[in-house]
């Protein structure tokens, strides 16, 4: 039985190390050969990270999977949760080769921030059409238009709610806005105002709207010093732009 690579987390949060390595020792045990890959990839690979806040993301790639598998699982990954170790995605590589025309940017995104801490890295010859990136950056931004505009509706007349709308909404299009940018030629940044600023300078979006969502942190019904409601006008127009723009990047 190969050991774990532990030397690839020695970077990341303290917290995390001493988390993801009890869970993938146990992991090994329970599943002897039948792994071929543990990889930890999201938010705790990089700077973005936050203590007590941040989910810890693992994928484990099996040569067979089963229900077996799933059911001998059940109590490691019920304690993990308990540590912010949300139910890891099991996977088989055939899986994921017939998978990157539909979940490009995810399979991109892993790509590109990971630590393999076991086994085979199979994601670093991944090959990923950006074509496929495109649509489905196309497909997302637009239906996050059309969720916004019915979540604005069933917040109906009592306009509560606009300010963590807008909040939860910015936080997933971060991938989303990361590989608009690769689409151009750009290495975008891990942090979140560095990949806003880029977004400006390539595509002039109004950063000042989705920066000001980023740093609010009040839950007064503001962003800046915007009334919710205002700031929604200025996100919702600058959502349909990136739109049209994802559109003419064919």
């Amino acid at each position: 039985m190969k050991n774990l690579n532990t030397d690839v987390l020695n970077n990341v949060c303290e917290e995390v190390k001493s988390s993801i390595i009890p869970f993938c020792e146990k992991l090994v045990e329970i599943h002897s050969n039948n792994i071929k890959a543990i990889i930890l990839y999201g938010s705790a690979t990089s700077k973005e990270f936050v203590l007590k806040k941040s989910n810890i993301n693992i994928m484990i790639v099996f040569n067979n999977l089963g229900l077996n598998e799933l059911k001998k699982s059940l109590k490691l990954v019920a304690k993990g949760r308990k540590k912010r170790i949300t139910a890891p995605l099991f996977l088989t590589m055939r899986h994921i080769e017939t998978s990157t025309d539909v979940f490009p940017i995810e399979f991109l995104e892993m790509k590109e921030n990971h630590l393999l801490v076991y086994g085979e890295d199979i994601l670093g010859d991944l090959k990923i059409n950006q074509e496929n990136i495109r649509l489905q950056c196309e497909s997302q931004i637009k239906g996050k238009l059309i969720r916004l505009r019915q979540a604005y509706l069933e917040i109906g007349l009592k306009r509560k709610g606009i300010e963590s709308l807008m909040i939860d909404s910015l936080t997933s299009l971060f991938p989303i806005f990361r590989n608009i940018l690769r689409l151009k030629g750009e290495t975008p940044s891990d942090t979140k105002e560095d990949v806003i600023k880029l977004m400006k300078n390539k595509f002039n979006i109004n950063d000042h709207i989705f920066l000001n969502i980023l740093r609010d942190k009040k839950g007064d019904e503001k962003i800046g010093e915007q009334p919710a409601e205002q700031a929604f006008e200025t996100y919702l127009e600058e959502i349909r732009k990136l739109a049209l723009i994802v559109d003419e990047l064919k």
